[in-house]
């Protein structure tokens, strides 16, 4: 693990940094440029690339993940370029880190741990604090032993009763394992009381907007609710679910924002945000937001699924929302995209275009799941009809004397109740 101090830095010093990326030969291409999203993470992270390193590999090293050319090569741009911290677009095992860490003589973070320290800058509910923490303690875990190196040369002199750092380690292994443990009660807690939140929403119909990270999700809701919702042009600027009524033409559904989700996301991350994601497993719609303008919106949009299946909402309706369609320049991505998702809306959160097309498509899968009633009761049970207007769609409605009669279409949830009012029968 990067050196605490180094870490602590991040959040108001723009450190120097060289970024690296090693790609195997199954890997899948993403965009043009493969330092791209990790450019990205390690400007929202606070550092200021100074370098680039990019390597094909037909295998990993065991030592160095990259080749000894390669970290031959890093090690001589780090000191050229001044920089203070490596970045490797990959997952390290601790001795790998550490090996990285002796040959450049600076700190080395990996995907995960550059990951983790962005939500650790934007946690600010209780709930995001404890969940990355807990993130970070289950990485930190099998790198103490690094943390402890500098102990390990007294070994000669303490061999009777074992080293000074061997012995620190087993109490800093003790101790994180009980913060550990006590993290995770507590977002059992806050687990349970989300569910309660949730599951008293029932008896609205609810969208989650899920999507790739810095695709528009904030912004969209922003356009649709006037809620105010935090939308920044950076990687993660919403941890926190925000969930707010959207009002459609005929209907009211509640609309949740979500975190944004990314491609490799570290699975301690997505175990830990179980919580937050609640609102994605108990919706009735998926909105995917998607910016259609990025090359690499395909392979975002399969990224996006992979995180959906992991956290167990696979299987859940979903609607495609193709965002800042304004920006695209190439038509013909675009049409690829459309075949492949045939259920989708173009829009542009940032000028407003389609946003009533979405309105009126979200609304006829709210009426999918409706029963069509044709009804006739006393002209003078006029809580049905309030009801009948609250919570479903009035088609036709004709009065013959002291009747109504109604044709409305009204979702399964509330159709015994209003039976029950049709029937007089207590509610």
């Amino acid at each position: 693990m990067a050196d605490k101090t180094v870490l602590e830095q991040l959040s108001y010093e723009r450190l120097p940094a060289v970024l690296v990326s090693a790609t195997l030969p199954d890997d899948v291409p993403f965009g043009d440029d493969p330092l791209e999203e990790l450019s990205a993470l390690a400007e929202t992270a606070g550092l200021q690339v100074v370098g680039k390193l990019y390597q094909k590999l037909a295998q990993i090293s065991p030592r160095t993940y990259i080749g000894s050319g390669k970290v031959e090569e890093l090690a001589r741009l780090v000191k050229n370029s001044e920089a203070r911290v490596v970045v490797l677009d990959n997952e390290l095992k601790p001795a790998q880190q550490k090996a990285l860490e002796e040959a450049c003589g600076v700190s080395v973070l990996d995907r995960t741990e550059l990951i983790l320290v962005i939500f650790g800058q934007h946690a600010r509910t209780r709930q995001a604090v404890v969940q990355v923490k807990l993130a970070q303690a289950e990485y930190e875990l099998p790198r103490l032993k690094n943390l402890w190196s500098h102990l390990e040369r007294q070994r000669g002199a303490l061999s009777a009763v074992g080293g000074a750092g061997e012995r620190q380690i087993e109490v800093d292994r003790r101790l994180l394992r009980q913060r550990i443990h006590h993290m995770k009660d507590e977002l059992e807690q806050i687990m349970r009381r989300r569910q309660v939140e949730v599951s008293r929403r029932h008896e609205l119909f609810q969208v989650a907007i899920v999507g790739y990270t810095n695709a528009g999700k904030s912004t969209l809701m922003n356009a649709l609710t006037n809620e105010g919702v935090l939308a920044e042009d950076k990687l993660f600027a919403t941890l926190d679910t925000r969930t707010c009524v959207w009002r459609l033409p005929d209907h009211k559904v509640l609309l949740s924002d979500t975190v944004g989700f990314i491609r490799n996301l570290p699975h301690r991350l997505v175990a830990s945000f179980h919580a937050t994601l609640e609102e994605v497993l108990q919706a009735d719609l998926l909105l995917h937001v998607v910016d259609a303008s990025h090359p690499s919106a395909t392979e975002m949009v399969l990224a996006v699924e992979g995180v959906l299946k992991e956290i167990g909402a696979g299987d859940r309706r979903v609607l495609m929302a193709f965002n800042k369609i304004d920006r695209v320049q190439d038509q013909p991505a675009l049409t690829h995209l459309h075949s492949l998702y045939p259920d989708h809306v173009d829009v542009s959160a940032r000028t407003g275009a389609g946003l009533e097309n979405l309105r009126r498509r979200v609304q006829e899968v709210v009426e999918e799941r409706e029963t069509r009633v044709d009804w006739t009761f006393s002209a003078g049970n006029g809580r049905l009809l309030a009801y009948l207007k609250q919570h479903g769609k009035i088609l036709e409605m004709d009065f013959e004397g002291d009747s109504v009669r109604v044709k409305a279409l009204i979702e399964p949830r509330y159709l015994g109740q209003a039976a029950a009012m049709r029937d007089g029968k207590p509610a």
